[in-house]
Parts: C-alpha cells; sequence; structure tokens
C-alpha cells in the first residue's frame, strides 16, 4: 500500500505546472532590466586611458516606475562609436557664412561628392544631439570664448561661427598678424566674444623663417600673445600638434635641450613626443596659476590631436582619394595618432589634480582623436583650390588632407564641445 501523503507532491506538480508560466514573466522583466541598466562590462588596463578623457558625465532623461521622466546621471565615451549615414545634411553651406578659410569651402571650390555632408556620429553609449545655436548663445551670454592653438584650432573656430551666425550674425571687431591670425567678432544678440589666437606651439615660440628652417621653442615660457588676455577670457579652447612634427630647436630655463630633425645643428636629436607633453603641461599649470592670482574663473578644453590622411604623395591625385567613413575595424588608432592622444589625455587629468583647492577651473579633454580618424573622406584634398580640374587632371596637384571641408567632419567637434557645455553650465540652458 502507498503510504505517500498527496501533499507530498503537490510542490512537485505546481512547480511543473508554474515553472514555464514564471519564466515567461521574469523574461520582460529581465529585458527591461537590461534595457535601462546595461551591464558594463570590466574595461583592461590598457583601454582605460583610451576612455578616460572622453568619458563625460551628461544628462539623459529615462522612463521611472511612475511613468513620468526622471533625470538620470549617465557616462558617455564619445570616441566610442561609429558614423551613420543620414538624409539630413548640416546647419551651413560654403556660401551662407563669410568666415570659412578660403582653402577649407570644398563646396564653393567644386568638390563634386556632396555624400561626406551627411553623416552623423553616434557614440555607443549616449546621444549626441544637432549643434543647437540659440543653446550655445545662451550659455555663453555675456562671455568670452577664445580658441588658442594653430591652424586645426581656426578650423574648429571657423565651424562654430558658421554654424552659429544661422541664428545670430557675428562683427568682426578686430583682427591683426599676417592672415588675420588674430581676431575677434562679436555676438551682439547674446554678447558673446568668440576670439582666435594664433599660438601654434601654446608655449613661447619663433617660427622657422627665410634665414632659419627650423622653429625655437622655449618650452617653461607660456606664449604671452595669448595668456596675457588670459583675464578677459571665460572659455579657452586649445587645439596645438602638428607644429611639433616640423624641425626645432628647444630650449628649457634658458638650456637647450636637443632638437627634432636638425640635420648640420650641433643638438641631440630628442623627437617632440615629451617635448608636446612640457608644452602642454607648461600651459595648464600657467592656466591655473593665473587663475589663483586673478581670481577669476576660466574653464578649459583640449581638443586631441586630429589625424591626417595622406595616402601616398601629397602632391598626386589620390592623395586622400576616400568618400566614405572607414568603419571601426577598418582603422586602428595607432602610432604617432595615438601617442600624441595618450599625452594630451594624460596631462589634462594631471591638470584636474594639480588644481589647488579654490582654483575656480575646469578642465576636460575633447577627445576627436579616434572619430576624426575614421573620416578620411572629409579634407578638401585638391578642392583647397577652386576646380582644380576643370583643364583636365594634371600630374602634379597639390592635397590638403589635414584640414577639413566646412562644413563637415569638424562640426561634429563642436557638438561635443557644447554637450560638455551643457553639463557644465546646466543652470544657463534654456527650457
Amino acid at each position: 500500500m502507498d503510504s505517500k501523503s498527496p501533499f507530498n507532491d503537490q510542490p512537485q506538480s505546481l512547480t511543473k505546472k508554474f515553472l514555464p508560466w514564471t519564466l515567461y514573466a521574469l523574461l520582460p522583466i529581465a529585458i527591461i532590466r537590461l534595457y535601462f541598466y546595461p551591464t558594463i562590462l570590466p574595461i583592461s588596463p590598457s583601454d582605460q586611458l583610451h576612455q578616460k578623457s572622453s568619458i563625460i558625465t551628461t544628462t539623459s532623461s529615462s522612463p521611472s516606475q511612475e511613468g513620468k521622466r526622471a533625470d538620470v546621471e549617465i557616462e558617455c565615451n564619445y570616441s566610442h562609436g561609429k558614423w551613420v549615414h543620414e538624409k539630413v545634411g548640416p546647419l551651413y553651406n560654403g556660401t551662407t557664412c563669410g568666415t570659412i578659410k578660403d582653402g577649407q569651402n570644398c563646396m564653393r571650390h567644386g568638390r563634386p561628392d556632396m555624400g561626406y555632408l551627411h553623416w552623423r556620429w553616434r557614440p555607443e553609449q549616449c546621444n549626441l544631439p544637432r549643434f543647437e545655436p540659440h543653446t550655445f548663445l545662451q550659455i555663453l551670454r555675456n562671455k568670452h570664448l577664445a580658441f588658442v592653438g594653430d591652424s586645426m584650432a581656426r578650423n574648429q573656430l571657423e565651424s562654430l561661427l558658421c554654424m552659429l551666425s544661422t541664428v545670430s550674425p557675428p562683427d568682426l571687431v578686430y583682427h591683426a598678424g599676417d592672415d588675420d591670425k588674430f581676431r575677434r567678432w562679436h555676438f551682439s544678440s547674446h554678447n558673446v566674444n568668440v576670439s582666435i589666437y594664433w599660438s601654434p606651439f601654446l608655449v613661447k615660440g619663433i617660427e622657422k623663417s627665410e634665414t632659419r628652417n627650423y622653429n625655437q621653442l622655449f618650452l617653461d615660457s607660456v606664449d604671452e600673445r595669448w595668456a596675457s588676455d588670459m583675464d578677459q577670457m571665460d572659455m579657452i579652447v586649445l587645439s596645438v600638434g602638428h607644429w611639433y612634427l616640423h624641425p626645432a630647436v628647444y630650449f628649457d630655463g634658458g638650456l637647450a635641450l636637443g632638437c627634432h630633425y636638425c640635420p648640420g645643428q650641433n643638438y641631440t636629436e630628442i623627437g617632440f613626443y615629451e617635448v608636446f607633453r612640457k608644452a602642454i603641461k607648461t600651459t595648464l599649470n600657467s592656466i591655473i596659476e593665473r587663475i589663483a592670482v586673478n581670481g577669476n574663473e576660466i574653464n578649459v578644453i583640449l581638443t586631441t590631436f586630429s589625424p591626417h590622411h595622406f595616402e601616398g604623395e601629397w602632391d598626386k591625385f589620390g592623395a586622400c582619394p576616400k568618400t566614405r567613413p572607414y568603419e571601426e575595424n577598418e582603422k586602428k588608432l595607432e602610432g604617432m595618432d595615438e601617442e600624441m592622444r595618450r599625452v594630451e589625455v594624460e596631462e589634462v587629468e594631471a591638470a584636474k589634480t594639480n588644481a589647488k583647492q579654490g582654483v575656480r577651473l575646469r578642465v576636460e579633454a575633447l577627445d576627436i582623436t579616434k572619430l576624426s580618424l575614421l573620416r578620411p573622406d572629409g579634407h578638401p584634398g585638391p578642392y583647397m583650390y577652386a576646380f582644380p580640374f576643370a583643364n583636365g587632371i594634371a600630374e602634379r596637384v597639390q592635397n590638403d588632407c589635414v584640414h577639413w571641408c566646412l562644413p563637415g567632419p569638424v562640426d561634429t567637434w563642436n557638438e561635443i564641445l557644447l554637450d560638455v557645455m551643457k553639463r557644465w553650465y546646466k543652470n544657463l540652458i534654456p527650457t
């Protein structure tokens, strides 16, 4: 006779009966959990530096349990993402603003393909909105924004001016120097000043001339051509790099350290990576020191190194022939591009540590190196000159595979810049 109680079978039968329904109920809950709170995989030590500068905390909205929208803080690494095609074009074109340097006005110079204008950068971890000129000007109301550096700083500045001019045309109120290397614009609608200071080394330097084919850099002294106006600046965008590849002799504390590519000179070849580091360190430390003395507040953005895309000889037709972005797995960040970026990221992080308590400084690296590396199609190439093939394809034609067409990929740099500013100045964003 079977003596088992009928109650002993109940748990097993109930389990068999309700287990599938339990799994069906848990599955959508798990999906929702992963959607709103994705699992973050551990970052290897080799990847930590690559991510550090471009991980920026931004505000995003997500549904709360009550069905309302609540602000939550998320981290966004702008350097990880992909270029996606979109139909909507840029905010401006080659004729709608008068500040584009002639050599970067690809549309006006007859570049036949327009596909390079229809790509947007999509970060993996967050949404990067299109540029909002009104928001940018509102944040900078009654402030002075200064771009300091070489021609890449100018390239980024002119992109910004063109996007802002779609809602508020600026007035050129100051210009000086060869090729107007020192200029200032005023947006009367918001009392905003935007300036460009030519300083290809950031530190004191004497550029090469007809009688001397190398630059001279004084690594312990910041360039006073811009630094003397620092007490008038509210925000500074620094951008240098390519001039450090030129032949140069370096000095520090009155002593010659060595040189880079100086055959025939009685100096030791020391390259330029550590020299570049020293110059960035001197610049950021000088900003910290002057803020401490003047008591003003300055926000600093360091735009990281922008790669070139020369393929073969610079004066051949196919110097930078690509017409589409690279996929991420097609192009690796390595060599000089990686090293220059690494120096900048490390020095920005060091400046954050070195800023003494009470110094009113924000500093961030605008990490555009990887996303720019993936855009070989964005340079003027032969269209640095107007209609270069009007009389047929010449055997030799000069190409620009360093600077960027306007409009073009450089506009994305300013979209990221605005996203950083929105985090810094939350209380100034119009609602």
